[in-house]
Order: structure tokens, then sequence, then C-alpha cells
């Protein structure tokens, strides 16, 4: 293992000559410097782990220990001063030097020191490390793509993640608002607390409060202990409501008191507790058309869309698919240690036709499956699951004639759910299946443009879609 490197920056040639010796013999490599210029010039070659510097030479010790803490080189700096001179070295200390020791040195207490020393810049380090890591995971260059609708989100996520306001990620099931919801969490303020993920929809709702808001002992039958709810965990930090749409109309009224007062009632408590947490709240449905239909409480939608957050789908970034194809393959290779697979250029040109409902999870588990199932090295058109090879439909291009007068877009969308429910007889699964919406979606569109299945029930071009 690499030794752990010293810089010794003192004036006195003799003194330097007996430090170095009884650092190596302590098991450390050391560089020596006379003064405070050498020492920074050899700071920026050699990056020692640690700096043990003298405070009275030319350029002093304090101008060298100001230099390293002005350009943000994370280098841990014991200063050594006079006997009578402490008051120096407690201002050097003010200036960030870690700890100092005093002339006529202690060789013994100096190596102390500087274990101890070592031991803090090791978890500097660490954290340094840690902190890369986390970038790469959960910074936004971590999420792939160049398209023009993709880096304008990125860009909105990146300026509101300096600020505490509440956030509304909108997007299809499977186009990674949790990952900009950790992006925008881990590049705030709040990056080094909690982030606390609730999926709304995979609570029971008789357990939804419990779960949100936490309860006092006794509160109800078999409550034992007193247990803290995910938005007191998330205090300091940031709680992240993943389809806040399935919260029911009782839980959104208590989530509201959050967002005003900042603060909670646990289950059967009688006193609030003060919380400090930002809230960002994701969801695939239609809050406004949810709003009208009395689901989704109005004020609540609008403490929440604060900074409404729109993630385009995979099929309106599709220039990104190529890159998605790359980083999600070799990502399942490594996972599942398969380094030699690849994918023929057929299957890659099917993966980049393909429309992609399920946008990136569902890309990213066909790739992983993919790579599992691989009888060779190569993966072929014959490895391709059923749905992709059967895609023929919605993978062509639309052609609309666009007049020079302009178009009604209401007016179009009506045409073409009329056509698509006269293609399926009024089978609201089929059309909503080729439309490449949710039947929930469709429904929701047919009654804003006054449309119902039964009108379309006789048409007879079911088969059509078979």
């Amino acid at each position: 293992m690499k030794r752990k490197h010293i810089l010794v920056v003192d004036d006195d040639s003799s003194l330097r000559r007996v430090m170095k010796m009884q650092l190596e013999e302590a098991g450390y490599e050391v560089s020596l410097a006379k003064d405070g210029d050498e020492g920074w010039k050899m700071l920026k070659e050699i990056e020692p782990q640690l700096i043990i510097t003298d405070l009275r030479m030319p350029t002093t010790g304090l101008e060298l220990l100001a230099r390293v803490k002005n350009d943000g080189i994370q280098t841990t700096v014991i200063v050594v001063t006079a006997y009578g001179t402490v008051e120096t070295a407690v201002e050097a200390m003010k200036t960030g030097a870690y700890d100092y020791v005093t002339k006529p040195i202690d060789f013994e207490a100096l190596v102390l020191v500087v274990h101890r020393a070592m031991e803090r810049q090791s978890l500097i380090e660490e954290v340094r490390t840690l902190r890369s890591a986390l970038d790469q995971r959960y910074g936004f260059e971590s999420i792939v793509g160049h398209s023009k609708g993709l880096l304008r989100v990125l860009d909105q996520a990146a300026r509101v993640s300096q600020r505490d306001a509440t956030v509304l990620v909108q997007g299809e099931t499977g186009t990674g608002k949790e990952l900009v919801a950790r992006a925008i969490h881990h590049n705030s303020r709040r990056g080094s607390q909690p982030f606390i993920a609730l999926n709304c929809g995979a609570i029971p709702r008789d357990l939804v409060e419990s779960e949100l808001f936490g309860y006092e002992r006794g509160a109800f039958t078999g409550a034992l202990t007193q247990k803290i709810g995910r938005i007191e965990s998330a205090d300091g930090g940031t709680l992240f409501l993943d389809e806040v749409g399935e919260l029911p109309l009782d839980a959104q009224v208590k989530l509201l008191r959050v967002l005003q007062e900042g603060e909670l009632h646990r289950v059967g408590a009688n006193t609030p507790v003060k919380i400090d947490v930002r809230i960002i709240a994701a969801t695939h449905r239609n809050l406004p058309a949810m709003v009208e239909d009395g689901t989704f409480r109005e004020d609540l939608y609008y403490r929440l869309a604060v900074v409404p957050l729109r993630i385009p789908p995979l099929r309106e970034r599709r220039e990104d698919i190529p890159e998605l194809i790359d980083a999600l393959f070799q990502r399942a290779k490594e996972r599942h240690h398969l380094p030699e697979v690849r994918l023929s250029s057929a299957v890659q040109q099917k993966l980049i036709s393909y429309r992609w409902p399920g946008n990136i999870r569902q890309l990213e588990n066909v790739l992983e499956r993919l790579v599992v199932l691989s009888s060779s090295d190569l993966i072929t058109a014959d490895d391709l699951p059923e749905e992709l090879v059967s895609s023929a439909a919605g993978t062509a291009p639309l052609w609309l004639n666009l007049p020079d007068e302009g178009i009604n877009l209401e007016e179009v969308e009506r045409e073409l759910i009329s056509r698509a429910l006269e293609r399926c007889a009024g089978n609201q699964t089929q059309a909503a299946r080729y439309l490449d919406i949710s039947r929930r979606t469709l429904i929701y569109r047919m009654e804003k443009h006054g449309l119902a299945s039964a009108d379309f029930a006789d048409s007879g071009e079911i088969t059509q879609q078979n």
C-alpha cells in the first residue's frame, strides 16, 4: 500500500532533516521545503496528505496556510511554533490548521499528532470519494441523454435544486421521475440530510396516515410503541412522494397542513411536531383533471406545483435512445458479469425504432432480459421478446398534411380518438393500446370530447387490430 506523504516546511535545515528521519521511521514518505514559497510549489507537485509548517520564516507558515485554504485544497496542516508564542498557533488554527506543536519539538508527541491528523485526512478523502460516487450516481450528469426536451427539464431541475421550493415532477411511468428527484435533493443544501421516498400507491389506504405522520403509543389497537412517520424521518432533508395522486383526501388535508404550517400531528397526539422538510412529489396522473372531479384537493395541488417539471416520455426524445441503450446494456453486462455479450445491428435497430410505452424502465428491463437469457455472445433478433417482434404498429411515421391556415389541436385529438375507437369497435382497452396511452387517459379524453364507446360498438373493424 502506498505510504502517506508529508510535506515539511521549515527554514531550519537541521530540524528539517531530523523531522524527516523521525517521520520516515514512523512509516511516512517525507518531502522537505525551506520556506513557504518553495512549499507552495512542492504542494502542487506532490499533493501530500499532510503539511507540517513552521510559522516564523520567509513567506510565513500563516501565509502558506492561507494559500492552502483560499485555494480550496483539502490537505491537513500542522503548524510549528516557538514556545511562548502559542497565541500565534491559535490564530493559525482559527485560519484552518488542524493542530500545533511547540519548539523544542517532542518527536514522540509529534508522531502521535501526525497519526491523528492522518486519520482525519483519511476521513476527508473517504468523504470526497463518497461524494464523487454520489455525484456520478445522483448528479444531473448521471441522467443519460442530450435531447432538447430532456436538457430543458434538467436545467430547470438544477436551478430549483438551489432553492427550497416544493417541486411536482410529472411524467409517465418509467420516465425517471425519482432519479430527477434524487438529483435535486443531492445537489441542494439538504444533500447530506435524509432522502426519504414513499410510493403513495403502494400503501393500504387505512395505513397511509400512520405511515406518513407516525403515531403515538396507544393511538389504536396494536400501537404498542411510538412510531416516527416518513415525513418526520425526512426532517432536515427531502421527502419524495411518488404517485401523490393516490393519496386519500383525508391524508391530503393533513399533508397540506405540513406544507402550510411546517408541522404535523402524529396519530393520537395532542401537540404538533415542528418539522423542516422539503417535499418533492411525483405523479403520472392528470392532477388538474382530478381536481375537477373532486378526487384531489385544489389547494394541495397548487402547494405541490410551485415548480412543475414534466419529464418527457421516451417517444418524445428518440434521439436519446441509442445513448440509453449503450449505458443500460453496459450496466446489465457488468451486473451479470457478461462483458463479452453484444447486440447485433438488427437488434439495435429494433430497439431504436420501438415506441417504448413503458419508457426507460421497460428499455432497461428488456436489455437485462436479453443479457441474462443470451445463449451466445451475440444477441440476435431471435432473442427479442414477443412485444418487440410483433411491434409493427406504432413504428411507422404518421404523415399529416398541415394546412397553411393552421389547425385546431382539440379537433385533431378528437378525430384521432374517434378513429381509434372506430378501428377497435369501441373497445377502450384496445383503443388505448393503439394510441399508446393508458385506458384511464383515454377515458378522460373521451369525456372531454363528449365521446362514448357505444357510438363505435358496431363499426365492425376490431379484427384489424388482431
